[in-house]
């Protein structure tokens, strides 16, 4: 079934893409909805000098809807998730992630304005514990590189994992690690880190 974004009322629907490789498949991130114009950047989430970001602020105006994957899509920092919603609403822009449920747009209304603060209160929750699970990632990472380079069998990227390898691999996987963080740690392709996964 096709999700159709709500209709504006004036505006355009814009969509915000981010990918950190070249790898990773956009297209799934915005599936299924019927946009105007989308906005692509294939760059890291750490902060907001992203060139089709501040292309996509730049083009956005009132009464326009900004539709985002998930909140991390759009930034990695906290405050800088928080300046963005606020700059975009602040100019009658909705912004919509569709991940988590969440709109926000200026309040129109005390009604409104108690969701709006909801909204927020929900933002600032997920934004605090999405930091909080990648610092605590950043460190099982460089544990996990001590521990290699400790046990002498870290040696940067390689071409193939032997058997040892290919089962940390697939614990790391299924304790929850991101792929990404995978290939860093055990030297190889986040590429290869599927492929391994897939037999």
């Amino acid at each position: 079934m096709t999700k159709k974004p709500q209709p504006s009322a004036t505006g355009q629907k814009i969509g915000y893409v981010r990918v950190s490789s070249v790898d990773q498949n956009e297209a799934r991130q915005l599936e299924g909805l019927e946009l105007d114009k989308v906005f692509l950047d294939k760059a890291s989430g750490k902060d907001v000098h992203r060139p089709q970001l501040q292309a996509m602020l730049g083009h956005v105006r009132e009464g326009d809807h900004v539709y985002v994957h998930s909140m991390d899509r759009l930034s990695r920092s906290l405050p800088d998730l928080e300046r963005v919603v606020t700059a975009l609403t602040g100019k009658g822009i909705a912004v919509t992630f569709i991940k988590e449920a969440l709109t926000f747009q200026r309040p129109g209304s005390d009604e409104d304005a108690h969701k709006a603060a909801y909204s927020m209160l929900m933002l600032q929750m997920l934004g605090a514990v999405g930091q909080f699970e990648r610092a605590l990632i950043r460190e099982r990472q460089r544990e996990g590189i001590a521990i290699a380079k400790a046990k002498g069998v870290y040696k940067g990227r390689k071409p193939a994992l032997d058997e040892a390898g290919k089962t940390t691999l697939r614990d790391m996987a299924a304790a929850g690690m991101p792929k990404t963080d995978i290939a860093e740690i055990l030297g190889i392709s986040r590429a290869s880190v599927y492929e391994y996964l897939r037999h």
